[in-house]
Parts: structure tokens; sequence; C-alpha cells
């Protein structure tokens, strides 16, 4: 069964006042047991905090983030290969990810295929290290080009590339994530697990647009605003269905993620996505 962690993106004001040693004794508590480390500065202090609290807590460093070149988020391939890699065997992590690729890329074929290009030799490097280099799918990697899509275009071009694949996001993309990871099984070791959910529309904004405030199109805005980001299980996404399939696609990490949680406190979510996993044997 894939190892269950949390995408350190939720605990990231956490972070910054608390400290990574700190936040990862807390994560250990949340009955968790590795964690992704993204959107941080990859600090000598950090890595030494990380391997600090892997060795007091337990919790295992599965995945960290890296950008083909600075600034980004990350450690920057072009000029931090080797630290990159000192850093991974020091904590046992075994994949570095991107979480996007860049906006110019998504808006052809051409500008996608050159941008496999380049990450290629890195993956390629990292996995001679014993490092896999995984990419981190939005809606948008289900553009469609000339009859193929963004995910298609980065396995041909770049092989050594493998996929963070983020169920919300493909369903919000349009294609149903079980066919996903039937297409793309054995290409499909990290899994981001946050649910998708429709918010009622709030009555405020209805009776703006039923007495003239709102026109149809800023009333529209709203409405397509409805999608959320959700605690797992506390939306419509399939789990029971999901988690088997993503394991049979060749997942080695499922982590929570939740981009937002409109106010909750972020521990709360995660401690619910917690129990909701383990009620159905994760």
């Amino acid at each position: 069964m894939p190892v269950l962690g949390l995408q350190l993106i939720m605990l990231k004001d956490r972070i910054e006042s608390e400290g990574m040693y700190e936040v990862l004794r807390q994560v250990r508590a949340l009955d968790l047991d590795a964690v992704e480390v993204s959107q941080v500065a990859m600090t000598d202090e950090l890595i030494d905090d990380l391997a600090r609290g892997r060795e007091d807590f337990g919790v295992e460093i599965a995945a960290m983030s890296a950008v083909l070149t600075a600034p980004g988020n990350g450690f920057p391939l072009d000029s931090e290969f080797d630290r990159a890699v000192e850093a991974c065997k020091r904590l046992g992590t075994r994949f570095l990810r991107i979480g996007m690729m860049p906006f110019s890329a998504m808006t052809s074929k051409e500008a996608c295929e050159a941008w496999a290009r380049e990450v290629e030799p890195f993956a390629a490097r990292l996995k001679e290290q014993g490092i896999t280099l995984c990419y981190h799918n939005h809606h948008v990697d289900l553009i469609i080009f000339d009859g193929e899509r963004i995910f298609d275009i980065v396995r041909r071009v770049a092989p050594s590339l493998l996929f963070e694949v983020d169920l919300h996001w493909v369903q919000r993309g349009g294609m149903a994530p079980l066919d996903m990871l039937a297409a793309y099984e054995g290409a499909c070791k990290l899994i981001h697990v946050k649910d998708f959910r429709v918010a009622p529309l709030p009555e405020d904004i209805y009776r703006k647009f039923d007495a003239g405030e709102l026109d149809i199109k800023e009333f529209y805005g709203h409405f397509l605003a409805l999608g959320q980001f959700a605690e797992v299980g506390q939306g419509n996404m399939d789990w029971p269905a999901l988690l088997p399939a993503a394991e049979k696609a060749g997942a080695e990490y499922f982590f929570i993620e939740q981009d937002d949680t409109y106010g909750r406190d972020p521990i709360d979510c995660i401690r619910e996505s917690r129990e909701y996993l383990k009620s159905i044997g994760y």
C-alpha cells in the first residue's frame, strides 16, 4: 500500500512562523508518515530541520520540489543539480517534482515539446542517481494540441519524466480520473489526494442578481466559482475506487492536499481528511 503523507503547502504559514522541525512534529501527530516539500526556500537550515525531523519523528521526506532554472519553486536543476542530489541522499528522498510547466509552454504543441526536451536530460541524470523526477499536473495539462494532450506530449518527448497525478485537477480538467490512471499506468508515482465539491450559491449573490445589482456576466462569474477544493471525503470524488486504481497505476505515495481551506484551520482540514482515509482502509 502506498505511504500516506501530506503536501506541506497546507502548513506553509506554520513553517514560516514555527519552523519546519515543529511542523514535522505536528504532521506525525496527525498520523501521517511522509511529507512533500513545496513552496519554501530550500536553505541549508531548512534541510537541516528536515533531517532532524526525519530522525526524531520518523517522518519520511518523500518528495521535494525542483525547477529547471531559478527563480522558482524548489531546487533549480541547471545551477543546483548536485546540491539537489546531495539533499535527496541525505534525507532519503527518492522523488523530486516539478509543480507546473511555465505558462509559455502551454501555448502550443511546439512550446510544450521544447519544454519537455529541456526536462528530459535532467530527469535522465537524476534517474542515474536513483532519483525519479515527476511532473505535477493541473487541469491545463488536458489541453489538446493536434489530437494530443499535454500529458501525452510530455510522456512522448520526456520519457524519463514520470507523473505526480493531482486527481482533483484531472477531474476539473474534464477527464475521468480512473481513465487517466489507466491510460498512464506505470508512470503515476505520486498522487495528490484532494476532493472536489460544489459549494452552495451564496444567497447574497442571488439577491443582488435578482435585484438587478449584478448583470448576467457578473453573476455567471460567481456561478462558475462554486467549484471548490475539499477535504477528502467531503466532495464528489470516488476515493474507494480511485485509490486502489492509483496504486495499480504505480503510486508509491498519497499526499493529502487542499489548495484553499476557505477560512478553516488547515490542521482541522487535514485531520478530517485523515480520518476519512482511515475509514476506508488507508
